[in-house]
Order: structure tokens, then sequence, then C-alpha cells
């Protein structure tokens, strides 16, 4: 039986995307699962990949890429798994160390894979994926952090992209007060349809918040930018506040001062949602994934197919698009 993957090459220094056809590997080793691949998303991280395999995401070509996908278990040689399940990958090295959810079977150590929850379709589970897993992992260190929800509001950078779009429809749902950032024009309706009570242009906030220390605006912050931005948000923090770094889609630095930690007490954490456990997998996405407005989360969705996935990569680097883009692989 024979089946689509996208492939990634690098022959001879030329950098090359295509669609093949494949032969389905029936062998598999103790504690693999053959999963058949329903829908994968479009992060950033796949994005650079697509593109010329910037950074590196992709370690060994070739290879599929796809950092997340769900489907349903066709075979399997582990105890935990049976022919049947459904299930969701996000993380691990899938789609950079090892080939990923850009291919309509994929052969996967079981170590990484947990059940898809049930009031989830493959499709929703898709749309929330990587940045799904990233913004409730964010929006996770807030909740336990007990911020009071009425002494200030929460601000979230790079507000259309998917993890500040699904970190907004979360903190929304639980009745905190947002204030999203945007460099993009003519976003204000949308992001308050998300559940936004402001939004601010980020040249404004990075005009008026350019100091080592800047008057107090946030109890909490979650960024996706890095970058000046990030150092900003820092600097503009309460007393005793919470910001959260989850990407570096502006830039990799942080040009900051110790001033914000030491004269207000302010707490700085990072997210990993890689290499985050199976056992913190299964508590976060049973915690949030009933907290998210599946009607809105429907409507900032984008499905595309395989042959789709080169173009709609330009367009995210490129920064045009908003919301989730996911990848329907089972029919393509």
């Amino acid at each position: 039986m024979n089946y689509k993957s996208l492939c990634a090459d690098d022959t001879n220094g030329e950098f090359k995307i295509e669609i093949i056809d494949n032969k389905i590997e029936e062998n598999l080793e103790d504690g693999q699962l053959l999963i058949k691949v329903y829908y994968s998303s479009l992060n950033y991280k796949d994005a650079m990949a697509l593109n010329g395999n910037k950074a590196k995401i992709m370690r060994d070509l070739p290879m599929s890429p796809g950092i997340d996908l769900s489907g349903i278990v066709e075979k399997s040689l582990s105890s935990d798994f049976k022919i049947g399940d459904e299930v969701l990958v996000t993380g691990f090295g899938m789609g950079e160390k090892f080939s990923g959810g850009y291919s309509q079977f994929v052969k996967i150590n079981s170590d990484y894979v947990i059940k898809k929850p049930n009031n989830l379709s493959f499709k929703e589970a898709m749309i929330l994926g990587t940045a799904g897993y990233t913004a409730m992992l964010a929006v996770d260190e807030i909740r336990k952090s007990k911020i009071n929800k009425t002494k200030s509001k929460i601000l979230i950078s790079g507000s259309t992209g998917g993890v500040a779009s699904i970190s907004i429809l979360l903190l929304a749902a639980m009745d905190y007060q947002i204030c999203a950032l945007t460099s993009k024009n003519k976003q204000e309706s949308y992001l308050k349809y998300l559940g936004a009570n402001e939004v601010i242009s980020t040249n404004d906030f990075l005009d008026n918040n350019a100091k080592p220390l800047n008057p107090s605006k946030w109890i909490a912050a979650i960024d996706t930018l890095g970058g000046s931005v990030l150092s900003s948000i820092l600097a503009s923090m309460n007393y005793g506040g919470i910001a959260i770094s989850t990407g570096n889609a502006l830039s990799n630095e942080l040009p900051a001062t110790v001033l914000p930690f030491i004269l207000r007490s302010i707490k700085l954490i990072g997210i990993d949602s890689v290499y985050s456990s199976i056992a913190n997998r299964n508590k976060i996405w049973s915690t949030y994934c009933d907290l998210i407005n599946k009607e809105i989360l429907d409507s900032l969705t984008t499905e595309i197919k395989i042959k789709d996935l080169s173009s709609y990569a330009k367009k995210m680097l490129e920064g045009q698009l908003k919301g989730r883009v996911v990848v329907n692989i089972k029919d393509s």
C-alpha cells in the first residue's frame, strides 16, 4: 500500500521540497506505533523548515517536516496503545530529528504519543496542536501564580499568531482582562472577537516603553516575539508580575537590564513545549481543552492540504497570516 508524504531534501547543496509516494513500512520495533495521520498544522518552526530549512530546523535530511499530528493507530507494538486508538503528537523532535506529520503514515516511538482528548475532533486537536499546547502551558503558569484578575491587564504580544490567539481565547474564558499587542493594521475587531479587552499597536508600545524601567502596567504577559518587545514588556511589569516567554519570532536577543527584576521582583519564565513530559501533557490537555470556545476556534482557522504548505509557509514568515493553519493530511 502506498501513501503520500512531503519530503525535504538537500541534494548537492540545493534544498528542495516535493510530494513523494512511499510504501508503508510494516515492520515495527518494540514500543513503536504506525499512525495513520488525519491532520497536522503549520507552525512558525515548520515555516522556517519549509523555506530553505532556516536555522537548520530539520537536522537530518531527507525527512518529512511537520512538528505535530493527530491520527489513528494502525499498528502497535506498545502495551500502552491498541489499534484504533485516536492519538496526537506534538514536539519531542518530530519534524526536526525524525520525520514528522506531513505524511499520511508515520512510524513513531509510543513514548512521544498521547491519546487525543475525546471532546476534540482530529481537526480541532491540530487547530490547537503545538501552538495550542504552548499557549496552555503559558496560561497554566499564569493560573498557578494566582494573580488578582481585577488588579490589571495581561499583555499578549504577536497577538494574531497561533500561540497568542489561543492564549487570548483561554484567558478570556477564565475572565482575565487582556490587552493584545499587534503590528498589523485593522486587527482590532478580530482580536476583540477572540476576547481581548484592549488592542494597542506594537510600534506605539515600543515608543512609550523605551526606558530600562517604565510605568507599571501589566500584572502578567505572554510574549511570542522576544527582542525589544520582550525587554519593553519586562520594563513595564507591575511589582511581582510574571512574564512568560514562548517564542522568538522577532529576535533571539533580549536587550534588557536587571532593574525590573531587582526593583519590582518580577519573574520571567520560559516555556518549552517540545520536551514537556507525557504526564504533564495529559494533565494540561485535559485541563484546558474544555475551556476553548470551539466556534471561535474554528473561525480563526484556515484548512489547507499538503500541496499548499510551501506557499502558506512563506505567507507565515512574511506576517501575512493570522490565527491557525491546519493541514488535512488524510485527504491530500
